[in-house]
This record gives structure tokens, sequence and C-alpha cells, in this order.
């Protein structure tokens, strides 16, 4: 059976929502396929104790704030997906589930959205699948030959199963910090970072940083210079968990190794260390195997936008991939002015 509607939108996490909100806003008919069998994204996978990098009212979607947690100051991954199953009901948005996506495919005037449960057919196509669901590991010389347990961040839960263990955490962004503070007490921890780790100072969190990178996102479309703004500062927040591990000298970094063998990992000068399990915290790339039908990447990989809107495809969108789909867009508090700009052509489009 195929269905027809006005927008079908392919992700049912932060910014799916955020862009059925706005859809909804501009009258539009419109599905939200999501993979999950339940709601809140990606944010029903993460490790035990990931913590937001903003207090609850500065990590909300449009129209919705976050309540307050009680007793926490930035909100644990369990508040969050609480609060976007609320707002997916308190919406009323029309989320499809469980729908895996197989490919998006030119059908005339529509986009044909094939699924393991049936065919859409629409004027336009929001994809915002995230990245969670690509994880990125680098080329390491060894590390096929590695004898112990390696993992990525995405398959990473609780120090509680490394224990007494010899770990190797590999990634200076927060997601590192975050994990490598989460091993230091209970492992002997190697934490090793591509260059020395740049904590930001401790009064800064999430709300300057989106508010850094809208003011980047500003500067570049003007034709002004990047001035790097709070960035320039540093790359991790650091929360209260990764404070106090950095400030019992826990969290102290080693360069990058440049190789692995059977039973650890050996530096350029020689130097070795022993090692059970390495987890690699290093990063995602777009998840958008479901795109490939329409032959949109470039040299590189990459789909060149125009602010969402997709330049070689213009009834299709991309929304909560990182600062090239809109300042901040891959997070909470960041992605409802991209999805509002997004819903707003994908109308005039439909409209004309």
């Amino acid at each position: 059976m195929t269905q027809h509607t006005d927008v079908v939108v392919i992700g049912g996490g932060q910014a799916g929502l955020a862009a059925g909100y706005h859809l909804r806003r501009q009258g539009l008919d419109f599905a939200i396929l999501d993979a999950q069998p339940t709601p809140g994204g990606a944010w029903q996978h993460p490790w035990d104790s990931l913590r937001l990098f903003s207090p609850a009212a500065f990590s909300s979607l449009p129209g919705r704030p976050m309540p307050v947690q009680l007793g926490e100051v930035y909100p644990d991954a369990r508040h969050v997906v609480e609060y976007l199953a609320e707002y997916e009901q308190r919406y009323a948005l029309p989320v499809v589930r469980p729908v895996r996506v197989r490919g998006v495919h030119r059908d005339g005037a529509f986009l044909r959205v094939a699924s393991d449960s049936g065919t859409w057919r629409a004027r336009a196509v929001v994809s915002a699948t995230g990245t969670w669901w690509r994880p990125f590991l680098p080329a390491v010389a060894g590390r096929t030959e590695f004898g112990g347990r390696q993992l990525h961040t995405v398959d990473y839960r609780s120090p509680a199963e490394f224990a007494g263990q010899r770990v190797v955490a590999v990634g200076g962004g927060n997601s590192g910090a975050q994990i490598a503070a989460d091993l230091a007490y209970d492992t002997q921890l190697t934490w090793v970072t591509q260059r020395p780790p740049r904590f930001l100072p401790d009064d800064i969190d999430g709300r300057a940083l989106f508010d850094a990178a809208t003011a980047r996102r500003r500067a570049l479309d003007a034709g002004r210079t990047d001035t790097g703004g709070v960035a320039s500062l540093g790359d991790i927040v650091a929360i209260p968990p990764v404070r106090e591990a950095r400030d019992a000298g826990l969290l102290k970094a080693s360069p990058m190794f440049t190789r692995i063998e059977r039973d650890g990992i050996v530096w350029a000068d020689g130097t070795r260390a022993g090692a059970d399990a390495i987890i690699w915290c290093t990063g995602f790339r777009p998840a958008l195997s479901h795109l490939g039908p329409l032959q949109l990447r470039g040299a590189h990989g990459h789909i060149t936008t125009d602010g969402t809107r997709a330049v070689d495809e213009p009834r299709l969108h991309l929304l909560g991939y990182g600062d090239w789909t809109g300042p901040a867009s891959a997070t909470l508090i960041g992605v409802g002015r991209p999805a509002r700009e997004a819903a707003r052509e994908i109308a005039t489009f439909i409209a004309g």
C-alpha cells in the first residue's frame, strides 16, 4: 500500500519532532517515520551517566520548555527521553513506528519513501536521522590485531563492566571526557587525545556554546571572518562529574598512539601501555544511507545544502546533523530555528 502526504519526516528523535511541530504550524499534512519502537530517539541508548551540557530551561524544543529534573542542574538521558515522549504526545505528532526507511527515490513530482512498512509518496522529505547510528572508528595500524575488547561510545554503558581492568579511552571531545571521568575511579585508565584536552571555563556550559554557534553562522553568512567566539576557549564542557575527576588529577591525557598490538598500544617513541579494552569516543558521521538513491553526495561524501535544503534536490531538507544544517542543529535547543526555517520553505514550495 502506498500512502500520500505533503511531507515525510524520516527520524522521530529531537530533530524530527521539532520539524513536526513547525510543519503542524504551517498547516501541512505529514508523517514522521521512526525506526525506534518507542519515543526518545538516540537518547534511549547512551551510557548510564550521560548528562546534558545545559540546564533544562536551555535544552528545550520549540513550544514546550523542558521541566527541571528534581535535584539536578544538568538533566540525565532518562529525563530527556521522558520529555521527548511527552512532547510527542502533547502535540499529537503523527509518528509511525517502528518503520525502517530503506530508500528515498524520485518519482515524478513526488519523492517516494520506501520502507519495511510500506511506501509513502510526498511533495517533500525532511531527513532527520542524526548521527548516533553511524559511529566512526579511525584507521589505526593494528586495530584488527587487538586481543582485548573494542567498543565505541554507542556500546559503552558503565564502568562496572571494566572494574580493575586496563582501559584506553580514545577521544578529546565531550563524550571522551565524560566517559574517561566515568572510568577514572574504578579502572586503570589511559585517556588518549589527538591534541591536549581544552576544558572550557567552569562557568560556561551549552548555553554559551549555542550562542557562539549562532553568532558564528551569522558572521559567515554575512561574509565576516569567524572569530571563534566561546569555542576558541576550549572544547570540553566541565559538567560536575568531569570537573571533579579533572580536579582530582584523574583526567591526564596522553597523546595519540601510533599503533595497536595484541595486548596494548604503542606510541611513536616506542612506549607501550597494556590494555584489556579500548573505547573509541571518536565521534559519528551522518546516517544518510537512505538517501543513496538520490545520488546527492559530492566527491567527499557531503550533500551540499543551502540552509537545510539540498541544493541538488530542493524537495529534500536535512535537519539536525550539525552546523552545516543549522547552527548547533544537533542539539535540543539548536534544532528549533532550522526546523522552523525548513517548514516555512517547504510550505512555500508546496503552495507554489
